[in-house]
């Protein structure tokens, strides 16, 4: 059996703290039943995930990218801006509506000051306490 050592993976991840980050990653998710690219020769995962990285079966980058992925707890969507000449085209026609007296009010219900939140939580009544909690 060929033993894998830091030394056959550090050309391919440069930084030693990173290659523990990712083989240990990598091991995690052979742990959890992904695919292996290499045979095991009765080696266990982090074995095995040293030796993806050094016979370069696996990308370091994509490691380190599906690594990145599975810490993030909020995933952020670019979403495009709206245009600002729509914005500009969207105030000209609520303030064409409110200038007409026949179009229905708009209601905006995200608007609220302190005072009328204030008031809706002193009005709130807390739920009856039963035995079955």
């Amino acid at each position: 059996m060929a033993r894998v050592t830091v030394e056959d993976c550090i050309d391919k991840v440069d930084n030693r703290f990173e290659l523990v980050l990712l083989a240990s990653h990598r091991a995690r998710l052979i742990s959890q039943g992904a695919a292996i690219t290499i045979d095991r020769d009765n080696d266990k995962n982090p074995v095995v995930a040293l030796r993806e990285i050094a016979d370069e079966t696996l990308s370091p980058d994509d490691l380190k990218e599906d690594l990145i992925h599975s810490l993030q707890k909020h995933v952020e969507v670019d979403e495009p801006e709206p245009d600002p000449a729509s914005l500009i085209a969207d105030d000209a026609t609520v303030v064409a509506a409110d200038e007409d007296e026949d179009q229905p009010e708009t209601i905006a219900f995200d608007r609220m000051s302190e005072e009328e939140l204030l008031a809706g939580i002193e009005g709130l009544v807390p739920p009856e306490k039963s035995d079955d909690y």
